[in-house]
């Protein structure tokens, strides 16, 4: 059964560690992640982008899909089905498809309609019993389509979009989507703690672009309130990384190593991997 991702990002903000947020793209990325949570008795949170949503049919086709394969695989843990960076109109469309939360990016609409459209979302989702994520200042870069200019959030907006009484707050300290540049400067951390002491201690934060973050800087953001950290690139990198290996080794011409589930295999085992080092440096494990 899919649950808000209220409860667990509340009690990993008094907890002093974080969820991670990792995206699907398959039913292969999603056994993968759904098996690797449970394996590590972590709370996990699946985010599907619009595109991604597209991609695997519509919202409708995902969320039956994560219900199901919850139920097939027994899975214990707490999995919330959550829309990454959702337009105001593909955030209805989850909430009718039964996602559990939804991410409204308003970043780009000036604060007023970014507010105005918030808490009528908050209030939709509120009566609905699903957790709702918003953003301020938008996250670098681009992500299916999606793309920001990486402006750090003004902190005072961010207590204003809080106190509509979202569940979350994404704010842009520096973050970016896809690979870090040599010469990205790191999170302003002087922004977050500012961010953090404005929103007040019970708002858990959001660090999206968690991939290539060096590991300080990530325990020093859930230092200073962040709750939930996004993964996504990683992972692509790892299945695409396995994958050509056992091409180059020639692996899908002997017997039948062509066949899908062995094709993709290592790919598998290569998000499993990465799923379960980030949920170690989050520290979720054995939280659920």
């Amino acid at each position: 059964m899919l649950v808000s991702a209220k409860k667990m990002l509340r009690d990993a903000k008094a907890g002093h560690y974080a969820v991670g947020q990792f995206n699907i793209n398959n039913l292969e990325w999603t056994k993968a992640i759904l098996q690797t949570a449970e394996e590590m008795k972590s709370p996990v949170i699946l985010g599907v982008s619009e595109g991604a949503g597209k991609y695997m049919c519509g919202f409708k086709t995902v969320a039956a899909m994560v219900d199901a394969m919850v139920d097939s695989l027994g899975i214990t843990v707490p999995v919330a089905l959550h829309l990454d960076h959702g337009t105001y109109e593909g955030s209805y469309k989850c909430i009718e498809a039964g996602f559990s939360s939804i991410m409204f990016d308003g970043s780009h609409y000036p604060i007023e309609e970014n507010i105005a459209k918030t808490k009528e979302l908050v209030a939709v989702c509120e009566s609905k019993g699903l957790s709702l994520e918003a953003e301020v200042g938008a996250i670098g870069g681009e992500e299916d389509g999606v793309i920001g200019g990486g402006e750090v959030a003004d902190p005072d907006e961010c207590k204003r979009i809080a106190d509509l009484g979202v569940t979350m707050l994404a704010a842009g300290i520096g973050n970016i989507h896809g690979k870090y540049p040599a010469n990205w400067q790191g999170l302003r951390f002087d922004v977050l703690e500012k961010i953090s002491k404005t929103v007040g201690d019970d708002m858990p934060l959001v660090l999206h672009g968690g991939t290539g973050i060096p590991a300080d800087q990530i325990k020093r953001a859930i230092s200073l309130g962040v709750s939930k950290i996004n993964v996504n690139t990683e992972c692509q990198l790892a299945f695409a990384a396995a994958t050509r290996k056992y091409i180059e080794e020639g692996k899908d011409l002997v017997g039948k190593g062509f066949d899908p589930r062995k094709l993709l295999a290592p790919g598998v085992e290569a998000i499993k991997a990465t799923v379960r080092e980030k949920i170690e440096l989050f520290g979720s494990a054995n939280k659920a």
